[in-house]
């Protein structure tokens, strides 16, 4: 009874070992059947990543000579260089036989994607629309911009926000898909702005008369451009004055500035005025007390009353 007991326990314990014998031994055989498959993937892991380098160092020259955006250039020459590798990467796994690592791999990639996407989609929308302002260059550093309220110099520019500095000596981060939504005013892309002024003349003026000298005026005032382009239009009969409005051009953005220029214009049509004797009329309002049913002001009896009354 002894004996069998023993045999029994032996061939339980055999069995097991002699199963992880032949796990053991497959393993090796197959081990032993990919060596030729591993040392190919190592070469090939090697070739893709000469690949990718050349293939980025090409990418960088070609993008140099169409574009300066250093930002732009380092974001696509590491995709470039990262889609490569991957490349390789999904080779070296089929020629390892590994295909459900490979299916694995994709579907994971998809998932993280997609979670990435939902987590940073404000990120990402700015960095789609830093990529769409890098190609499009609606404006370009140094430039003076208008983004809805703000206004004022554009002093750097990355794949997140845009940096501008208001007159105000501030400087203001907008995230680049606001700067995309927005309209933009490029002050300095046709460098010339502008200035509308308007002006009113008493009635008594002679009207004419008023229209030769304001454009004398600013023909002759230091800065104007386009001389021949000034508007000079009458716009309304206002309650104390007619009114004007004379338009003209400078140099924009520089020296003098639209603030100075404007403050320029006005100080020389005021001079003008004083010297043609021309008034510009402070509002005025008239009484008149001889309406019907009223009476007049001049037939009125004006009598003094004693406000202590009599004793």
């Amino acid at each position: 009874m002894q004996e069998r007991k023993l045999d029994s326990v032996k061939s339980e314990i055999s069995e097991p070992l002699q199963v992880i014998t032949e796990k053991i031994n497959t393993w090796f055989d197959v081990f032993v059947d990919m060596i030729p498959n591993m040392l190919l993937s190592v070469v090939l892991l090697i070739v893709f990543i000469v690949i990718a380098k050349l293939i980025k160092k090409v990418f960088v020259k070609v993008f140099r000579k169409s574009s300066d955006n250093k930002a732009l250039e380092n974001l696509f020459s590491t995709i470039i260089y990262y889609a490569m590798l991957g490349i390789g990467l999904f080779i070296i796994l089929d020629i390892l036989n590994l295909d459900k690592a490979v299916t694995s791999l994709l579907a994971g990639v998809g998932v993280v994607g997609l979670a990435l996407g939902f987590a940073f989609q404000d990120i990402a929308a700015n960095f789609v629309s830093g990529v769409i302002l890098a190609f499009r260059k609606p404006f370009l550093i140094d430039d003076v911009i208008q983004l809805g309220d703000l206004m004022g110099e554009v002093t750097r520019t990355n794949l997140r926000v845009t940096v501008i500095k208001t007159f105000q000596g501030q400087e203001v981060y907008v995230p680049n898909k606001d700067v995309l939504s927005n309209p933009i005013t490029n002050y300095s892309v046709l460098k010339q702005r502008r200035i509308d002024l308007a002006v009113g003349v008493s009635y008594g003026d002679n009207l004419q008369k008023v229209k030769e000298l304001v454009l004398n005026t600013l023909h002759n005032l230091e800065g104007v451009i386009r001389k021949e382009d000034m508007i000079f239009t009458y716009s309304e009969f206002g309650s104390s004055s007619i009114n004007f409005e004379i338009k003209f051009w400078i140099d924009y953005p520089t020296n003098p500035s639209f603030l100075e220029m404007r403050s320029k214009a006005i100080m020389a049509i005021k001079d003008a005025f004083d010297e043609a004797d021309i008034t510009i009329p402070f509002p005025i309002r008239t009484l008149d007390f001889g309406i019907k049913g009223g009476e007049k002001l001049s037939e009125m009896s004006i009598e003094p009353s004693n406000s202590l009354g009599s004793k």
